[in-house]
């Protein structure tokens, strides 16, 4: 296999395509920070922050993979995946994890001492999701709180202060995954609860799991609303809120009642079009507030 083809390969590992879910609330985030005292938005920390985005997921991915190898090669629907099939080799990922891993830290280091002292930490956090599903069924939240962490790293990375709007916006990114994940951890509920794994649907069934991701998804809209009044944002992140409690109705329409015919495109499509809507948006908005002050 030549370098290019092992590169891809590799890259389909760490689904890189699925970087869209998390860049966008993180790029949102540094859009956010204009609102704040913050650091001028050069073009080497704007690199940085993207190498940080992608090295970041990379290495939680790869990981992933590497720790759950045994069960996607017990589990019909990921049995196909790079590690059961023999495509990559448990070592590979592992050296994959540890190489983005380090490209992470290094770049969080050159945005700033606090990047780079909470750098270890975050990777921390996202190595250990991959356990969690072994441990409690709330590794749903362990999740969305892993995903949180992008704007809330993009929010320090831009030289903002920590503060509660960007808390508030965090745990807004986390209820949006925590219930997603649900949504698509439904496939899963039988053999989650055959393997003694750990998840809302092989915890509270189908029922429970739809009533914990609906909650979550009526949170998700508030807790940006009330971000973006704090910061005092305008119409059309208005519109980015509305637009977000569309796109989260129409994915539980999309599932209804635990029908899961349709769970790829509630999955990726919706949430996708959610996360890049949601920055276009707010970017337009701080790009309104900025020809009216000038």
């Amino acid at each position: 296999m030549s370098l290019l083809e092992r590169a891809r390969t590799y890259g389909s590992l760490v689904t890189i395509a699925h970087t869209v879910f998390a860049l966008p609330f993180a790029a949102a985030a540094v859009v956010l920070a204009h609102a704040v005292p913050h650091a001028p938005l050069t073009v080497g920390r704007v690199v940085a922050m993207l190498v940080c985005m992608v090295a970041a997921r990379s290495a939680a991915m790869a990981y992933n993979r590497y720790a759950d190898r045994d069960v996607d090669a017990a589990n019909p629907r990921t049995a196909g995946r790079h590690i059961p099939r023999g495509v990559v080799s448990a070592r590979e990922a592992l050296l994959v994890t540890a190489a983005a891993g380090a490209v992470f830290v290094g770049a969080a280091t050159t945005l700033g001492v606090l990047p780079g002292v909470l750098s270890p930490l975050v990777l921390l956090v996202l190595l250990g999701y991959s356990h969690a599903k072994r441990l409690t069924w709330a590794s749903h939240a362990w999740l969305g709180f892993a995903l949180a962490l992008a704007p809330g790293g993009a929010w320090i990375a831009a030289g903002a202060a920590p503060s509660l709007p960007i808390v508030l916006f965090m745990f807004a990114v986390l209820t949006w995954l925590f219930g997603f994940d649900i949504l698509y951890s439904l496939q899963d509920e039988s053999f989650d609860r055959q393997h003694g794994l750990h998840s809302v649907p092989a915890r509270f069934g189908t029922r429970g799991a739809l009533f914990w991701s609906t909650a979550a998804h009526v949170a998700t809209p508030l807790l940006l609303a009330l971000a973006g009044f704090l910061l005092g944002r305008g119409l059309l992140y208005g519109v980015a809120v509305a637009l977000t409690a569309a796109l989260l109705a129409y994915e539980h329409a999309l599932v209804g009642k635990g029908d899961l015919s349709k769970i790829d495109k509630a999955f990726f499509d919706v949430n996708a079009w959610l996360s890049v809507g949601f920055f276009v948006l707010t970017l337009a908005d701080e790009w309104v507030r900025c020809e009216v002050r000038t």
